[in-house]
C-alpha cells in the first residue's frame, strides 16, 4: 500500500520533516517514491513552516494512497493558509 507520511531529517533536537509518498513497508526515513513537501515545526521569524504540493497529494490520494493522521492535518492547514492568502 502507498502511504503519504512524514520522514524525519534535521539535527538532534532540531526536527525537520519531509512529506513523502512511500510504500508502507519502507522504514520511516528510508526509500520513498516522491517528496511532496516539508514541515518545519520549530520555524522562527520569517522561515517557512509548511509547504505542500496539494496537486500531487490529490493525485496520489486518487491513486489510492493513504495519508497519515498528521499529514491530513498539515494538508488541511495548507489549504486554509492558501485560502486566506488568496482572499
Amino acid at each position: 500500500m502507498v502511504t503519504i507520511r512524514l520522514s524525519r531529517t534535521g539535527a538532534k533536537k532540531r526536527p525537520f520533516y519531509h512529506i513523502v509518498v512511500t510504500d508502507s513497508r519502507s522504514p520511516r526515513d528510508g526509500r520513498y517514491i516522491e517528496r511532496i513537501g516539508f514541515f518545519n515545526p520549530i520555524s522562527a521569524g520569517g522561515e517557512e513552516r509548511l509547504r505542500v504540493d496539494r496537486e500531487r497529494v490529490d493525485y496520489w490520494v486518487s491513486k489510492g494512497a493513504q495519508a497519515s493522521e498528521r499529514v491530513k492535518q498539515l494538508v488541511k492547514q495548507a489549504a486554509k493558509a492558501a485560502e486566506s492568502a488568496a482572499a
